[in-house]
């Protein structure tokens, strides 16, 4: 991620998986609910949702494979 003070949108996944991993050490992105990622997501300082950009399922898998790929594929506990 290069631009720190960047607003990321749904469609920034992988910086989006980034953050979660930096922010939310203490969560295993292998077992979070589809319901608890979005909220993760949306409650970010630099996430900003785009009008015309909503939310599904697919984005949110993405998000959660970024976030698990930043982590090196671990699981809580694994380090």
């Amino acid at each position: 991620m290069t631009h720190r003070e960047s607003k990321f949108s749904w469609l920034d996944v992988d910086d989006l998986g980034e953050l979660l991993a930096h922010r939310h050490r203490d969560v295993d992105p292998w077992s979070i609910s589809f319901t608890r990622l979005k909220h993760l997501v949306t409650t970010l300082p630099e996430f900003e949702e785009e009008p015309g950009h909503p939310c599904n399922e697919r984005i949110l898998e993405e998000i959660q494979r970024a976030w698990i790929e930043e982590r090196g594929g671990k699981a809580r506990g694994d380090d």
